[in-house]
């Protein structure tokens, strides 16, 4: 899977398992974001502002 904010591809544990979180819109949609882009991108709004 990859990162709908940066293109990269998101890192799994061994019970594949995401190495980051996912991020709901105002429509309900879903969004993958990556650890790093997580760390660098703090609240929600700004991750939101990323992908558009």
């Amino acid at each position: 899977m990859k990162c709908e904010a940066c293109n990269k591809a998101i890192a799994t544990t061994f019970l594949d398992k995401l190495k980051g979180t996912f991020v709901k819109d105002t429509k309900g949609k879903t969004h993958s974001i990556c650890f790093e882009c997580q760390s660098k991108l703090k609240d929600k709004e700004s991750l939101l502002q990323q992908l558009k």
